[in-house]
């Protein structure tokens, strides 16, 4: 059930964060998808022993910066918008993990 709502919700979240990067979707959108998805984790029954994969973790650090930057950050830091697409390159599948991204659940 985890990994199942980890892979659904990653591709999502990839889908959402690409586009408002390339400024296809506001911020708004962005962030009510983000409130949506800490609904339904709060709807799943995970035992805090269950340990959390890397993959697990750099989508729970994406979610964290999203919400943590401002919109203004997010469109203009150019440091900060490649280590967001570095984390969506490793939730694709396409690069390897990145050390820096480590993100707990909430």
């Amino acid at each position: 059930m985890l990994d199942v709502f980890i892979e659904q919700k990653s591709q999502q979240l990839i889908y959402y964060v690409s586009r408002f990067l390339r400024g296809q979707i506001p911020h708004r959108e962005l962030h009510l998808f983000i409130w949506d998805t800490l609904e339904e984790w709060a709807q799943l029954k995970v035992s805090h022993h269950t340990p959390a994969t890397f993959r697990e973790q750099v989508f729970w650090h994406v979610l964290y910066q999203l919400e943590y930057w401002s919109e203004q950050e997010l469109q203009r830091d150019k440091i900060l918008r490649k280590q967001l697409q570095n984390c969506l390159g490793y939730l694709r599948g396409k690069v390897c993990l990145p050390l820096d991204c480590v993100g707990i659940r909430p």
